[in-house]
């Protein structure tokens, strides 16, 4: 076949692409090696708009062993045991097909973390829907909500926590963001790293089907009016077949057969070998007419590039297949050796014993294009929103109108579509700061783990808010009594050739280094998805944080319900009154405006560690942290999470009441005191120049805000219930 111009921009090449190719082969490619370089070249593969700039992250820490770079981050938590975790995004496909696109985004997520050795418990979502009066947002978020617990609970990982919000800037791209834990002995850690030569290549797994083909290039490329034409290109997902493949792969890594592996993800085989190889500078040569095929007629140019789930690429050590192959055997998968490992440095391809493509590995790898692309820095505003001039507004109506919206409103609907508890290790699920596992046959250690965002902040100015989307998950798991230790990042954005989103992408991640560097809090693993929006509208930036963090004593695990009443109520974290960008004026007025609010490092982590101390000395009964919506839709989620309800008051009267509980000021915690502790903890926060106000106590029945709101507890439920229940 004739490469033209067509059928190259058809492959998601420019042709200063194709004559690069040209020029690293000394030839034309053949469509099948066309099809190769386009699937290895596309953003989502190569990440050549954005590996300049990744390389700035932190990635080193004494907790790290395994950065970026492998199918997912691990870090030590001690006793011989490591934490293997990622974040990746499924997007396109969920927009194009909602329950198959977030059924094999979780079934991809999955492999990333059980190719290293690990065992997942547990799963985590980021999903982000357009408004909810648009007309698709209602089936495109049941499918996905019905894809992430149709895969999760049918292979048997509970799902524990996430984040579901909405925005009209989502209406034609939505995010579906999956995140996945596993479990590993240190000494049991595999990577994907090809050794040795003659060494056999072996395929285990699913059958290789037509679905997925060209998934990574859609994936890397604008929606526009004729998306739905690329519904053939979402893969299907079978989690009966997974669960097989997962405990057939734990079984054969006991032994040491294993040299290296490697899942089968984005482009398929092509990725698979290409990185195999890349790592462990070797060739890898393919005899495809030993690829098992569930459909007749195959050719090499789809079975290199289809994305059918389910699949594994194995390089075993010598005479240990027949060992290998009878396990794969007991567990109904397939087995094939389909090649062996070279010292050519190529990637060769032989199909009816002719060779119909020979590609250099590093042409597909390391020598694939990196672009610096022109950016431009987004200046704060320095617009201050003035309360005075908004029209008056009762703080009861105002506060309603938030916990009654669809971002706000309680989420029960979408999580217990989720199994939480498969496994029988998770100790907290979703609906607190984070959730926590139990680390398996360990009564005392445990680990926590939370999913944040925050769109809005990011719009308004990137470096803000990479800098406070890291703080935020920072704070939710020092609220439960955890050590943050590390994170894993999904960074979502618009068209990477507009000036404005390159800008967004750039400056975000300047604000993610810097909050890591300061809080000691590296990057292990993650994702860019490049190219979300529909007809030259992209969407907000959305960088999502995925952390774990370490809890040695579970018993000192916290939540954020109210335990007891009569309890103190204190403030931690000086408050502002910070309301651009504030949930308060989107809601109540319609305002997008203002910059977000200060992200002050050495507060946070000084608040943060004092939190911390005072967990692990039994000094606080319940603690939050104050993100969206301010404090008092933060003293909300803890009432509504119990049976007890609150009275708080200002200490300064001074300072304007809708500032004060509507201000989204960063750094800031709420914690519950037995009165019997108040003096040891307000010792101790003054020994450490740790701001506090005393805001308030438990009590039975009503939440109260000075003169201003009473509302019975269990109406405040029933308002905060009602959107999803209506919807």
């Amino acid at each position: 076949m004739e490469i033209t111009k067509e059928t190259i921009e058809k492959h998601g090449l420019t042709l200063d692409e194709y004559k690069n190719i040209q020029n690293l082969l000394k030839r034309a490619p053949n469509l099948l090696e066309l099809g190769i370089f386009s699937a290895m070249w596309n953003e989502h593969c190569s990440y050549k708009s954005s590996r300049l700039h990744l390389k700035k992250l932190p990635t080193l820490g004494k907790q790290v062993i395994q950065g970026p770079g492998e199918n997912a981050g691990i870090i030590d938590i001690g006793d011989e045991d490591a934490i293997v975790f990622k974040i990746e995004s499924h997007n396109h496909p969920s927009y194009l097909e909602p329950y198959q696109g977030a059924a094999t985004g979780v079934g991809g997520i999955l492999r990333d973390v059980f190719t290293m050795g690990a065992r997942p418990i547990a799963l985590l979502n980021s999903i982000h829907f357009g408004s909810t009066s648009h007309p698709k947002t209602k089936r495109l978020l049941n499918g996905v909500v019905s894809g992430i617990g149709g895969y999760g609970n049918c292979i048997g990982v509970p799902t524990v926590a996430g984040e579901t919000k909405f925005h009209e800037t989502y209406n034609e791209n939505i995010l579906v963001n999956a995140m996945a834990v596993g479990h590993v002995k240190k000494n049991k850690i595999f990577y994907s790293k090809a050794k040795g030569l003659n060494k056999s290549v072996v395929y285990v797994g699913s059958k290789t089907g037509r679905d997925g083909i060209h998934g990574a290039s859609m994936a890397s490329a604008e929606f526009n009016e004729k998306a739905e034409e690329k519904k053939p290109t979402v893969q299907v997902g079978d989690p009966f077949t997974e669960k097989l493949l997962l405990e057939a792969c734990l079984e054969l890594m006991k032994d040491d057969s294993i040299i290296s592996i490697q899942d089968m993800g984005a482009a398929g085989l092509t990725s698979s070998s290409v990185e195999m190889a890349s790592k462990g500078s070797l060739g890898i040569e393919l005899d495809l007419d030993k690829v098992p095929c569930r459909e007749e007629n195959m050719t090499p140019y789809e079975m290199m590039l289809s994305e059918s789930q389910e699949r594994m690429l194995i390089i075993l050590e010598d005479g240990k297949e027949k060992y290998a192959k009878k396990i794969f055997e007991k567990w109904d998968l397939d087995f094939v050796v389909i090649g062996k490992t070279t010292n050519s440095k190529n990637l060769t391809l032989k199909f009816n014993k002719k060779v119909e493509g020979e590609i250099p590995i590093d042409a597909l790898a390391s020598k694939a294009p990196i672009y610096n692309r022109k950016w431009i820095r987004k200046k704060l505003s320095n617009k201050r929103i003035k309360i005075k001039e908004l029209k008056k507004i009762k703080i009861e109506d105002a506060f309603i109108k938030l916990i009654s919206s669809p971002n706000f409103s309680n989420k029960n609907w979408i999580t217990n579509q989720y199994d939480q508890m498969v496994m029988c290790d998770t100790v907290q699920k979703s609906g607190s700061d984070a959730a926590i596992i139990r680390v398996h046959n360990n009564n005392e250690k445990g680990i926590a783990v939370s999913v944040d965002s925050s769109a809005n902040y990011s719009k308004s100015h990137p470096l803000t808010g990479g800098k406070q989307i890291v703080c935020e998950n920072w704070r939710n798991l020092i609220s439960v009594g955890a050590r943050p230790l590390a994170i894993t990042n999904c960074l979502n954005f618009g068209n990477p050739e507009n000036n404005e989103v390159m800008g967004e992408f750039v400056e975000s991640l300047e604000g993610i280094k810097e909050a890591c560097e300061f809080l000691n809090f590296p990057v292990v693993s993650g994702n860019v998805s490049f190219y979300n929006g529909t007809n030259k509208k992209n969407i907000f930036p959305t960088p999502v944080i995925g952390g774990v963090g370490l809890i040695n004593k579970l018993s000192n695990s916290l939540n954020h319900s109210l335990k007891n009443e009569n309890s103190i109520i204190l403030l931690i974290g000086k408050t502002f009154g910070h309301l651009g960008q504030s949930c308060f004026l989107k809601e109540n007025y319609s305002i997008f405006d203002g910059d977000p609010p200060e992200v002050n490092l050495m507060n946070e982590k000084n608040n943060g560690e004092i939190i911390l101390k005072l967990i692990n000395k039994n000094l606080v009964l319940s603690a939050h942290d104050i993100s969206s919506g301010g404090l008092i839709i933060a003293l909300s989620e803890m009432v509504n999470s119990s049976k007890l309800g609150i009275k708080i008051e200002r200490t300064n009267k001074l300072s304007n009441i809708i500032e004060y509980f509507f201000g989204e000021d960063q750094g800031r915690y709420i914690v519950e005191i037995d009165p019997n502790n108040l003096n040891k903890v307000i010792k101790l926060l003054k020994n450490n120049n740790i701001y506090y106000e005393n805001i308030g106590f438990t009590q039975k029945k009503y939440f109260e805000i000075e003169n201003q709101i009473k509302i019975d507890i269990n109406d405040l439920y029933k308002i905060n219930n009602q959107w999803y229940n209506n919807y």
